[in-house]
């Protein structure tokens, strides 16, 4: 047995396990699973292993269930092949895992997705369309030479009525909330990025201007789902194309984003670092970012990044004691803890966790996905 995996968990740690109340949604734990691509709707439509993919997490002490990425009704937001849509016939399928969260005791929100300039016209759902975004930029997924599509006025009134149409399907099939995917260099992030975004309309500018295009999805979507109706914002300093790209570089610069997604509507605020219990500015002292959002706004965190594994990465990683995040718990910088890999690998991790079992929970290894259900 290795020096990590013998691991007694700290004693605060168990605070995890509490349940919480933000607004008006009720947990029976803190620990969320974080959005993870799993592409194994080939149809885009859910299926029976989707329910119980997620059910199994959602009995072993998983409070909140945030799905994979999945795309709103608009032929521009796809890239990647076998993710789940969020419109039309994929409905059902998301009404039958919905029911399979609850039924374990778990709450769910789906993460409302439009992939940007990581699509090019060879793609489907729609051949010839080329990948969207806020300026003329090169394909952020595979350096295809066609450049992304400069939204018109038109084009992002179309994809923000897809938004909240996605929004309010949502909310008719019984989920506890939503949350709209604006992180990892994604179309919603192409807008905040000043690399991306070189609109000289209303639609860019500095970097509270920048924000236009979030802020007008969120009020569409409070507009059809009401103002109670639990809405999640992720968000991110680095990008896939730029792991070290930063949306702001002190916590001034930081609220000059996050100020107008809140005032829009925003109820919780979901923060994706690589190493979550990093300083979010380490020249304004050890805050993490998830503190510093907290903070700043005052609203619900979710914290993300390499929770219970030994190394950030996307091929391998070993299973690692929470004693790393110990610090920011205890301090309250963040209201939700959302893990990815662990839990992808584990269905059971966290009722691992909660019960002394840390040696007993599983590694992450990318190539035995189709195994890890």
């Amino acid at each position: 047995m290795s020096a990590q995996t013998a691991f007694v968990e700290p004693a605060g740690i168990g605070a995890l396990f509490d349940p919480i109340r933000l607004g008006g949604l009720s947990l029976s734990t803190r620990i969320a699973m974080a959005p993870m691509s799993r592409y194994f709707c080939p149809d885009g439509v859910p299926h029976q292993g989707v329910a119980d993919y997620y059910r199994r997490r959602a009995e072993n002490s998983v409070g909140l269930i945030i799905s994979e990425g999945t795309y709103i009704g608009h032929p521009s937001a796809a890239s990647y092949e076998g993710v789940p849509y969020f419109s039309g016939a994929a409905l059902e399928g998301w009404k039958l895992v919905v029911a399979a969260v609850h039924a374990a005791g778990g709450k769910m929100f789906p993460q409302l997705w439009h992939t940007g300039s990581f699509r090019n016209s060879s793609m489907q759902p729609e051949p010839g369309l080329p990948g969207f975004g806020p300026s003329e930029n090169r394909n952020a997924f595979t350096d295809h030479p066609e450049p992304t599509r400069a939204m018109s006025e038109s084009d992002i009134a179309d994809v923000i009525a897809a938004y909240a149409e996605a929004a309010a399907d949502a909310q008719r099939l019984g989920f506890d909330g939503v949350e709209i995917h604006g992180a990892h260099g994604y179309l919603i992030d192409e807008f905040f990025w000043d690399t991306t975004n070189r609109r000289t309309d209303a639609y860019g500018g500095d970097r509270r201007q920048r924000t236009r295009f979030g802020v007008e999805v969120i009020a569409a979507i409070r507009a059809r789902v009401g103002a109670d109706f639990p809405l999640s914002f992720r968000y991110s300093q680095w990008k896939q194309q730029d792991y070290a790209a930063r949306l702001a570089d002190t916590p001034d610069q930081l609220l000059e984003v996050l100020g107008p997604l809140v005032d829009a509507g925003v109820s919780i605020l979901h923060c994706s670092t690589r190493r979550l219990w990093e300083p979010g500015f380490a020249e304004h002292g050890d805050l993490t970012l998830a503190g510093w959002t907290r903070k700043l706004t005052g609203l619900p965190v979710i914290a993300v990044g390499g929770a219970g594994l030994d190394r950030p990465g996307l091929k391998s990683a070993g299973p690692a004691s929470l004693e790393v995040i110990e610090t920011a718990l205890a301090r309250g910088d963040f209201d939700l803890l959302a893990v990815g890999r662990a839990l992808l690998a584990d269905p059971e991790w966290a009722e691992k966790i909660r019960t002394g079992r840390l040696a007993e929970t599983q590694g992450y290894d990318k190539f035995q996905l189709e195994t890890l259900i």
